[in-house]
């Protein structure tokens, strides 16, 4: 039997996915042009989201985790209101997100491992089983599947197992 190694979380992290429905193509921001909704990602270690779009409102939570993917689903001048995986929302500054693709791996069951392929084929060698809650790096995604990076591990992953991307959304 071969073995291939098990990536898990480096911190703890509890995390109970809400599954992101495709995007209804709402339209684009009226601020970026860019569509709504649309997933980006955390610049920083340490990203405030507040009650609204300005810097008076009262903090609801700070993000600590970099890299982290959330959806934009509105833009008020430079805010934009996002949502996480957990289907919490609240506003924050536009310059603390970035356009770089990341994904949270998702299971059915939280305690369930996700294959990481070796080709973008459910046959293809297993080359790590992944966590819920691991943090990588959206390549490209097309035909149901991502190729998938983050430290220690560098595949293919059924696109239905990422938070962070539509369902059968094409990522180039």
């Amino acid at each position: 039997m071969k073995r291939v190694p098990v990536v898990g979380l480096l911190t703890s992290f509890a995390l109970s996915i809400v599954p992101s429905s495709a995007p209804a193509q709402s339209g684009v921001g009226p601020v970026s042009g860019l569509p709504l909704p649309r997933f980006v990602s955390l610049k920083a270690d340490k990203v405030l989201i507040r009650n609204g779009p300005n810097k008076n409102q009262d903090v609801k939570w700070v993000y600590q985790r970099a890299g982290l993917p959330v959806e934009v689903t509105a833009e008020f001048e430079n805010w934009r209101r996002v949502r996480d995986a957990e289907g919490a929302d609240g506003w924050v500054y536009h310059s603390l997100l970035s356009g770089r693709r990341t994904g949270l791996v998702i299971a059915k069951q939280k305690d369930q491992l996700v294959p990481l392929r070796d080709k973008p084929d459910g046959n293809s060698a297993v080359v790590a089983q992944l966590q819920p809650g691991v943090l990588g790096t959206v390549k490209r995604c097309a035909d149901h599947w991502c190729r998938f990076q983050g430290k220690g591990f560098d595949g293919y992953i059924a696109q239905e197992h990422l938070w962070g991307v539509y369902p059968n959304e094409t990522v180039e």
